[in-house]
């Protein structure tokens, strides 16, 4: 598919982009263009066609007020990060991987497919427009923002018959700022993550939205993260907010939930079970309950428990709240294997530890 080119006549000056990329956060700043394709299908709903693949300056997307995704929620995204290595050139990593769960997302909430090349073709384009935005700092990288809405204008509860995709950008530090330490998580009593047969393994953004009011509660609590459980199943640790959670116990195994279907297969996740294997860690995927996780820290069979995802790659973690009891310890140190697997994670995506398993893809 041929993009073609309209360019930002406003582009953000050179000053402006340093005084950015000095301090630039998380999700706070956004680069020059974004790319875009949209998809009609005919009357049936059944056939349908992608087109009008294009880069064009970054702005307010032009929506009727009866647009499907304001309505009924018909949307998903992905996560993934550009980053610059030592020689200039910009790679990222997997982002077939992103491409497929796209593409799964897509099926589950009736949304066209994207052929994969096409997805990585998206992020080459808008990475090569604006490559002076990717970062050079210490553990910073562009993080992409690629997403499908519904923007048919009808009220009726059917699948939309025309949608976007877009990719944007945005450069991003550390996810939770300062120097990496453990974290304190709070644990959800009231409130579920996602259901059996929902939307739980879909990058949706509803699953996000259902998750807001217990992040609230989390930060209320001095918490970086919520911890969401499954209450009908012995209280099994399902996932937090944006991020799989793993376990190191004493005999070296790693540990982390099965996918269940309520469960996102996180690409950081199956990226970390490969690197885990590698060294000659035996992984179980499998249910883990709370009672659990709290036996396990007190009896020292499990030594450490880390979080990973996209944006904030590997975070150790510390301690668990849900009001009346502390599991774990707030002034904990950072594993050794947790950081040791982060420093190799990270190493592969700035290209200075050896891609194995052909993990990269260059962009620009």
């Amino acid at each position: 598919m041929e993009f073609t080119e309209n360019l930002s006549t406003n582009r953000k000056s050179e000053q402006e982009r340093a005084d950015v990329l000095a301090n630039p956060g998380f999700g706070d700043f956004f680069t020059d263009h974004t790319a875009v394709i949209d998809w009609s299908a005919d009357d049936s709903g059944r056939n349908g066609e992608w087109h009008d693949a294009r880069i064009e300056p970054y702005g307010p997307i032009a929506m009727d007020p009866a647009a499907s995704v304001l309505h009924y929620g018909q949307e998903i995204f992905e996560g993934l990060k550009a980053y610059r290595h030592v020689d200039g050139s910009v790679w990222t990593f997997r982002p077939h991987a992103n491409a497929a769960r796209l593409n799964k997302s897509a099926q589950r909430l009736a949304l066209p497919q994207l052929d994969e090349e096409v997805f990585v073709e998206s992020l080459r384009k808008l990475v090569a427009t604006d490559i002076d935005w990717v970062p050079t700092g210490d553990g910073e990288a562009l993080y992409l923002r690629p997403f499908m809405i519904a923007t048919e204008a009808f009220l009726g509860v059917r699948a939309a018959r025309e949608v976007s995709y877009r990719v944007i950008a945005s450069p991003a530090g550390n996810y939770f700022g300062g120097e990496l330490k453990p974290v304190a998580i709070w644990v959800s009593k009231n409130y579920a993550r996602a259901g059996r047969g929902g939307t739980g393994s879909a990058k949706c953004g509803g699953n996000y939205a259902a998750s807001l009011v217990a992040q609230l509660e989390a930060e209320e609590n001095g918490c970086k993260q919520v911890l969401f459980l499954d209450s009908f199943n012995d209280n099994a640790v399902e996932e937090l907010g944006g991020m799989n959670v793993f376990f190191v116990t004493r005999d070296n195994k790693l540990v982390t939930p099965a996918l269940t279907g309520t469960i996102l297969e996180g690409v950081t996740r199956s990226s970390v079970i490969q690197l885990a294997k590698d060294r000659g860690m035996e992984v179980e995927e499998r249910k883990i309950t709370l009672d659990e996780w709290r036996g396990g820290i007190a009896s020292g069979d499990i030594a450490e428990v880390f979080a990973c995802g996209t944006a904030a790659v590997i975070t150790p973690i510390g301690v668990l709240k849900n009001g009346e009891e502390l599991i774990g310890d707030e002034n904990a140190a950072a594993g050794e294997v947790t950081m040791s697997i982060r420093e190799e994670l990270l190493g592969i995506q700035l290209g200075t530890v050896e891609d194995r398993h052909g993990w990269l893809e260059r962009l620009a």
